[in-house]
């Protein structure tokens, strides 16, 4: 009887190099999602742009009309939009790379590639879903006459953030999804509790000095503030402190993510 063995690289050097040997697997499966969501439907777009531009109306009017936030002379419109856009592609990745490696189970017990790659082609297809509400913004700003100025050329730092504040507690996610299968039904709490706790629907101008440090925890403070600073030009400013702590949070869970995956990553094939 023949007996299939399934084993990851023997370093992690060889796994590294592994990870670049499988590129082309990775543009295939982040394609393959992408094709599955917009191929031959409308809904995929439209659900792009209706999510901010819903949410963007809903918290002009209950927190910038009803409960007066502070908006330091930014239309609350643009402060929503800019808040919204960055987390959606956040709980969007978290929430797709949470189920990628149940869903690819096949494919994981047939099959040697790096695993990680999974999770982050899961990531790539909320970046699409990004990119098209980059057009609902732009309006946004052209009707508010707010012109994009030379920080719109740090933008690209901030996606980059995004997508690695998302992968990280997306590896650690999917890895325990795995094992725990009931930690599926977590993943929707956290995500609304992260929702208001970040400066999605307010600035972080208006948390009180005494719970800036706790506050600034949350690595998605550093990317939505960042957003702000970049696309609204000289109407927003940008605490760097708070940045630099959030981007030692997000290399922290990156690591955190990482390191839990491929320890966890031997025993996918069984798990699954």
């Amino acid at each position: 009887m023949s007996r299939l063995v399934i084993e990851s690289g023997r370093s992690q050097r060889e796994y590294w190099s592994d990870l670049w040997r499988y590129r082309e697997l990775f543009y295939v499966l982040a394609w393959r999602d992408i094709t599955v969501r917009y191929k031959q439907t409308a809904i995929g777009v439209i659900w792009a742009l209706l999510q901010p531009l819903v949410a963007t109306i809903i918290f002009t009017v209950l927190m910038g009309r009803i409960a007066k936030m502070p908006a330091n002379g930014i239309p609350y419109p643009l402060i929503v939009m800019t808040g919204m856009l960055p987390w959606q592609f956040i709980s969007a990745s978290l929430a797709g790379a949470s189920q990628s490696l149940v869903g690819n189970a096949n494919l994981i017990s047939k099959v040697y590639f790096p695993r990680l790659i999974i999770p982050a082609s899961a990531v790539v297809t909320a970046l699409v879903d990004l990119l098209i509400a980059f057009l609902l913004l732009a309006a946004f700003m052209a009707w508010y006459q707010v012109w994009p100025t030379w920080r719109m050329a740090c933008l690209p730092f901030f996606v980059l953030l995004a997508f690695l504040v998302a992968l990280g507690p997306g590896l650690l996610i999917t890895a325990l999804n795995v094992k725990y299968r009931d930690f599926r039904y977590i993943i929707p709490f956290a995500i609304q509790l992260g929702f208001f706790v970040s400066p999605v629907s307010y600035l972080s101008s208006n948390v009180p000095d005494k719970g800036r440090l706790l506050y600034s925890l949350n690595p998605a403070v550093g990317v939505i503030d960042g957003f702000r600073w970049a696309l609204l030009g000289g109407q927003n400013t940008i605490d760097f402190p708070s940045l630099a702590l959030s981007l030692a949070m997000t290399a922290f869970f990156l690591w955190l993510g990482i390191a839990y995956f491929r320890r966890m990553e031997r025993s996918f094939a069984d798990s699954i």
